[in-house]
């Protein structure tokens, strides 16, 4: 028995050994050999336990747990774990809330399930008391964390008090900087600037801090390469998308092991390809759907990936893989329907298919997204020419939809398409009288008031104009440009009326002392300056009559004279006819049509030319002109050439 209790004591000090040399193999070994002994070890238990979460093998842990005949209280976090990191993020919360009073390890690791489940504003509340109620070196670790529920609960649109943290290390940077990317995207595009320097900061901190630890540079790359993809969606929220798009691609080049980051990446350099580069969109999309992302990704991650795969389908034209995706979309995230309807319904129009296309999103035209999915319909019905049913759509709209300017912009335009002015105008009427009965007095009701008066003023209906006009006015009393159109409407009709209306607008005078005339007709604001009229003052002496004369005679320019002209000698007075027509005209001889005479080789002909020379002929009479001889003359070649010949130059050369 002494023997026995030797033993154990000897393989305790071991595995203690063991343990703070971190080598779990033969501390595993080692507890197994107490178990062996005596199986109700809790302690070696307990290490076992301890060897297989560290060794990673979490389900031989539970296993063990599960087997061991004892229940003990200690191994609940341990359980709770084993299960968290199997991905039963459910039964681990279950584990953990069964306990009455939890450590703070406990805690915390109920606040990581709680943002494993994405329940951000329970897990907000477990770290606020986890800082509250501890004091160790852990500190900047639980600020940084409660900096990232922050980020998401921004991202929610959650408004919460929120603490003011520490950035001290790059991880709470980097969870400040995407506290703010989540704001910018309904507050204000400023914060993005803010948010970019932070994460370059981040990066410049990351960078130094891992060097200083002399972390291998494989690492230090793959965890920059976390920042560089969140830069990457800053900067693409910016619209610098070139940049984006270079950061990604590093990123990626570096080929980091973490497969959500590889998703993320993907999928957003597959939303700058759009419709384009259908081929690289395609391997993006293989690399967003790996194995195990379900439980990397959050919920709102996943939901895009699988809505960008949709409509990749559409741009590829794979109709019934499009369709059983948007299918599978709508099941999964009930949310997405409308939209995975939407693609599935663009699907079906793009194969000619518009009646169905129009059904279906008929069928899930409800709720709050009724209107978007009823102008997603018209949509579909204008690409295929059917003016009339988008009409009917439209005209099917309660009657606050169908009030609002836009809708009613449409309407309109669609009966002057179809020159049904009596209809376009009640439609602008019954917009007006829905606003006056419900009381709603805003831009919507002015604007529409404004449209109609100017509709109406072309179609010469003044007395609707005025009414229009009368309303605005109610609404803007000060307003004298309303007041001005109002008067010029009445004048039409109901000269009393104007001549009333008229004695509520300011005194000429008062308009004149405010208005310089000289500044209006020198300005150039409206005409430009190459035509603005000079005035053109009158002296004393000078008639009114000269003065209009002035103003009507045209400059005239002075002509430009040839270098050669003078003065002295008259000008040709043939100069403006063709010169074919000039009486000075010669026409060139075609040396084509050529006498047979004029005929042979170069010079043959010379001694000839005083045969035909009138001057030198001799009277004789005409008949014996075509008898007599030719002159003979020997030509250049029949006369003998000299030759010289060169000398030859001293030293042989010529």
């Amino acid at each position: 028995m002494a023997t026995k209790e030797s033993n154990v004591s000897s393989l305790y000090a071991e595995l203690n050994k063991l343990g703070q040399s971190s080598e779990y193999e033969r501390a595993l070994k080692t507890a197994n050999k107490i178990l062996t002994i005596s199986e109700e070890e809790e302690p070696a238990f307990h290490c076992k336990i301890v060897c297989f979460i560290q060794l990673g093998r979490f389900k031989e842990a539970l296993q063990s747990i599960l087997n061991f005949p004892k229940q003990l209280a200690n191994l609940v976090f341990e359980k709770a774990y084993a299960l968290y990191r199997l991905n039963e993020v459910t039964e681990a919360l279950k584990v953990v809330d069964s306990v009455q009073n939890p450590s703070l390890r406990i805690k915390e690791l109920k606040a990581q399930i709680l943002y494993r489940l994405e329940r951000y504003e329970e897990c907000f509340s477990v770290y606020r008391d986890i800082i509250k109620n501890s004091n160790d070196e852990y500190e900047d670790e639980r600020e940084t964390n409660l900096a990232a529920v922050i980020a998401n609960l921004a991202a929610e649109g959650l408004d919460l008090e929120v603490p003011t943290l520490k950035e001290n290390t790059y991880e709470q940077v980097y969870n400040a900087a995407c506290q703010l990317v989540s704001q910018a995207t309904c507050e204000s595009k400023e914060l993005l600037i803010e948010a970019e320097n932070k994460l370059k900061m981040a990066e410049k901190m990351c960078r130094e801090s891992l060097e200083e630890d002399e972390v291998p540079l494989e690492k230090v790359d793959e965890e920059i390469a976390i920042i560089k993809v969140q830069l990457a969606y800053c900067l693409q929220l910016q619209g610098r998308e070139k940049e984006a798009q270079a950061l990604y691609s590093a990123a990626l080049k570096s080929s980091p092991s973490d497969i959500a980051l590889n998703a993320v990446a993907n999928n957003n350099l597959l939303t700058l390809n759009k419709d384009q580069n259908i081929f690289d969109s395609k391997k993006r999309m293989k690399s967003a759907f790996q194995e195990g992302l379900e439980h990397r990704l959050t919920s709102k991650q996943r939901r895009t990936i699988a809505y960008n795969q949709c409509l990749l389908a559409l741009y590829v034209n794979q109709g019934d893989r499009c369709q059983q995706l948007c299918d599978k979309l709508a099941t999964q995230y009930p949310e997405l329907t409308s939209d995975a309807m939407f693609v599935k319904a663009l699907q079906m129009s793009k194969e000619d298919k518009t009646k169905e296309a129009v059904k279906i999103i008929n069928e899930h035209a409800f709720g709050e997204h009724q209107l978007q999915m009823k102008l997603n319909c018209i949509q579909v019905l204008l690409n295929h020419g059917e003016r009339h049913e988008a009409i009917k759509v439209l005209e099917s709209l309660n009657e606050k939809d169908k009030s609002l300017p836009g809708i009613v912009s449409a309407l309109v335009t669609f009966y002057m398409a179809e020159n049904n002015r009596q209809r376009a105008s009640s439609v602008l009427k019954d917009a007006v009288n829905y606003y006056k009965k419900n009381k709603e007095m805003g831009g919507n009701l002015e604007t529409l008031w404004r449209q109609a008066a100017d509709f109406h003023l072309r179609s010469g209906e003044v007395e609707v104009v005025a009414a229009s006009l009368e309303e605005l006015l109610h609404a803007s009393p000060s307003d004298t440009k309303i007041l001005a159109q109002l008067v010029i409407a009445y004048a039409q009709f109901d000269s009393a009326r104007a001549q009333l209306l008229s004695k509520r607008l300011p005194p000429l005078h008062d308009l004149a002392e405010t208005v310089n005339v000289d500044a209006l007709e020198s300005s150039n604001w409206i005409i430009g300056t190459k035509v603005i009229k000079r005035k053109v003052e009158a002296s004393p002496g000078t008639p009114a009559t000269d003065l209009i004369r002035k103003r009507i005679k045209k400059r005239k320019r002075k002509g430009k004279l040839p270098k050669t002209y003078d003065p002295n000698v008259p000008p040709d007075p043939e100069r403006w006819l063709p010169r074919h027509e000039r009486s000075g005209y010669r026409k060139k001889r075609d040396r084509r049509n050529r006498d047979s005479a004029m005929k042979g080789t170069q010079g043959a002909a010379t001694g000839a030319s005083d045969m035909y020379d009138i001057t030198k002929m001799q009277a004789k009479p005409s008949p014996n002109v075509r008898n007599s001889p030719a002159v003979e003359s020997s030509g250049p070649r029949q006369q003998q050439r000299k030759v010289q010949q060169k000398k030859k130059r001293k030293g042989g050369k010529w």
